[in-house]
């Protein structure tokens, strides 16, 4: 063993203050080994340990039989957002807020529930909602961390307990409870909770929900009896209001109804679909009606709204309402007209009236004014002009489409004469076309050349009226009515049909029930004249020269002659009896002996003893 020399002065004189090597190699693999010396040389009796080792031996446990016993694995590590998920602290606290604005109250009271949200420490502040409060309910503060300080602090569960003031955003609130949850949450943490505290409700609230004090004077008259006596009975009775003396008034139906157990009076309208009213089904609401008032005085105020008792010196009762008499009720007069079957049984037991006859009310049916319809001016059709007299908006008058599109371009075409004491006009020729599709006609003179006339469009495509067509029963010229020596008359002028094309024979033969069988039988028959020789034209020169020789005889008298022609034709064909014919002439004069006449009667004759007294009488202008 070694030992340091020792200083002159007594203290220790160390040389060597390395630290001892405690690693070392065997075999290639390394070791550890405890240091024997200490630092300057001292040697180290006792086995010195690790930090370590010291830690493991404190954690050593006895060793079993069967070995080293196995370690308890670590507990996993959960989050707070797991662990606290859905754990919510309630505390139940309410705040003070002042009312400077109301005479009735001077504070209010309003009680909030706080939540804490233990996996975020985020709080809410909610206010329950009540209805019809009048005031911003609901989340007074939305959740989030709230501030503690101005250090930036935020509130704890550590900071919450029962019986204290917790101020956020300025609003101070007092927590006086809290829910069973946040109760052993708080206790399970080490924090001894303050008892809890009585929650104060709103004065004002209080107050309203407080029955109002009613001093009633005790009546001698038995309401309760009364009501339970003639509780949802009900009088019914049928009035009506006549309104007629105002501007736009009418008769209004309405129906009264007046309850026995509270002697009350409403009335209810009645309303019909279209009746151009708002639905407001009471005119009057349910209540006692003062019949009598109490005598006023001068200087009372006549813009009073409500009347009292002591005003009204008598009510209605049952007895003013009756079938057949007027009512007045808060200054409207109703007359009743009519009630229901218990009524009736209600006054036939109570008063002993059996005189229920109702009256009626339903309003006479005006007496038509007939529609008188002006003369027709000229202008236009009569139907166009005939819509001006039923609307002030005129509408078109209806066509017959199906009769538009079978007879589409079908048009019958005739020649006719003018018949005119001009003899100039008589030889003038047109050709007459009638539409079948609208029952118009037009009139066309082809222009001849020399004659001094300008020919072209004499009449435009209209529907010509019969001579005594009026506006009420309007007649017009038909297909029937154009046969060959008739004559039509087209605002004030005379025409004589004298020849018609081929087409024309073909349509009547055609639609030969539209036409009479004399009708038919003249027009082949002058069809065959036709084509013998005999023109037409020479039946005009005829005429001319039978008219000169009948003037000679200034007895005769034209308008008697064709009236009486036209008298002894029953159908309207045209065509006489020769016999009759001849007796007519000779009770009339005519000068049947002249050879003139007598060619005359022989050109107008159509088959065997009949003749065309048309083309006759048109050696007669009248």
């Amino acid at each position: 063993f070694l030992t340091n020399p020792v200083h002159p002065l007594g203290s220790d004189m160390k040389t060597s203050f390395h630290r001892s090597q405690t690693l070392v190699y065997k075999n290639g693999f390394a070791f550890f080994r405890l240091p024997t010396v200490g630092i300057g040389g001292e040697r180290l009796y006792v086995n010195q340990l690790s930090q370590s080792e010291l830690d493991e031996l404190s954690s050593m446990r006895p060793t079993l039989t069967y070995g080293q016993a196995k370690r308890v694995p670590p507990s996993d590590f959960i989050p707070a957002y797991v662990a606290f998920d859905k754990k919510i602290l309630k505390f139940d606290a309410y705040f003070q807020e002042d009312v400077p604005l109301s005479a009735e109250e001077h504070y209010r009271i309003r009680q909030v529930a706080i939540y804490y949200y233990l996996e975020d420490d985020s709080m809410s502040v909610v206010e329950p909602v009540v209805q019809n409060s009048g005031l911003p309910q609901g989340k007074l503060i939305r959740r989030q961390r709230v501030p503690k300080n101005e250090h930036g602090d935020h509130y704890h569960w550590k900071d919450l307990n029962r019986g204290m003031n917790i101020t956020m955003y300025g609003r101070t609130y007092r927590i006086v409870d809290c829910d069973p949850f946040t109760q052993v949450f708080l206790e399970s943490q080490g924090i001894e909770l303050n008892p809890p505290e009585k929650m104060i409700f709103d004065p004002y609230t209080e107050l309203r929900r407080m029955p109002v004090r009613k001093y009633i004077t005790p009546s001698d008259f038995d309401q309760l009896k009364q009501f339970l006596t003639y509780d949802k009975q009900v009088l019914r009775f049928y009035a009506m209001w006549d309104d007629t003396n105002s501007m736009f008034g009418e008769n209004r139906p309405y129906i009264i109804h007046y309850y026995l157990a509270d002697d009350t009076v409403e009335v209810r309208e009645i309303h019909k679909p279209n009746d151009g009213r708002d639905p407001f089904p009471v005119l009057i609401k349910r209540q006692r009606l003062p019949k009598t008032f109490v005598d006023k005085k001068k200087t009372f105020p006549s813009c009073v709204l409500e009347i009292s008792d002591q005003e009204v010196l008598e009510w209605y009762t049952a007895k003013d309402f009756a079938v057949g008499k007027s009512t007045t009720l808060l200054g409207r007069p109703f007359f009743i007209y009519d009630c229901d079957e218990f009524t009736r049984n209600f006054y036939r037991d109570k008063f002993g009236i059996t005189d229920f006859q109702p009256v009626d009310v339903k309003k006479k049916p005006l007496e038509e004014v007939p529609q008188v319809i002006p003369p027709y001016n000229g202008f236009g059709f009569l139907e166009d002009s005939l819509q001006n007299c039923f609307s002030l908006l005129p509408k078109p008058p209806r066509k017959d489409v199906i009769k538009m599109l079978e007879n589409d371009h079908k048009v019958l075409r005739y020649q006719v004469a003018l018949e005119s004491p001009n003899p100039e006009d008589r030889k003038r020729r047109f050709i007459l076309s009638y539409f079948l599709s609208n029952d118009m006609i037009s009139i066309y003179e082809p222009p001849v050349r020399n004659s001094g006339i300008i020919g072209g469009k004499y009449l435009g495509k209209t529907r010509v009226p019969k001579p005594g067509s009026t506006t009420e029963n309007a007649t017009y010229y038909e297909p029937s009515d154009l046969t060959i020596g008739s004559t039509i008359e087209v605002f004030g002028h005379r025409f004589v049909i004298t020849d018609a094309d081929e087409y024309v024979l073909n349509y009547m033969e055609s639609n030969a029930e539209s036409f009479p069988a004399a009708t038919l039988q003249y027009q082949s028959s002058s069809e065959a004249q036709t084509e013998t020789g005999v023109t037409y034209q020479e039946l005009d020169e005829l005429i001319v020269q039978v008219q000169e020789e009948l003037k000679l005889h200034n007895y005769l008298n034209n308008s008697n002659i064709q009236e009486e022609f036209l008298q002894h034709d029953k159908d309207g064909s045209g065509i006489l009896d020769k016999g009759e014919f001849l007796a007519l002439c000779d009770s009339l004069n005519v000068p049947t002996s002249d050879v003139l006449v007598n060619k005359l009667i022989g050109l107008c004759s159509c088959g065997e003893n009949k003749i065309s007294y048309r083309d006759f009488l048109r050696a007669f202008p009248s």
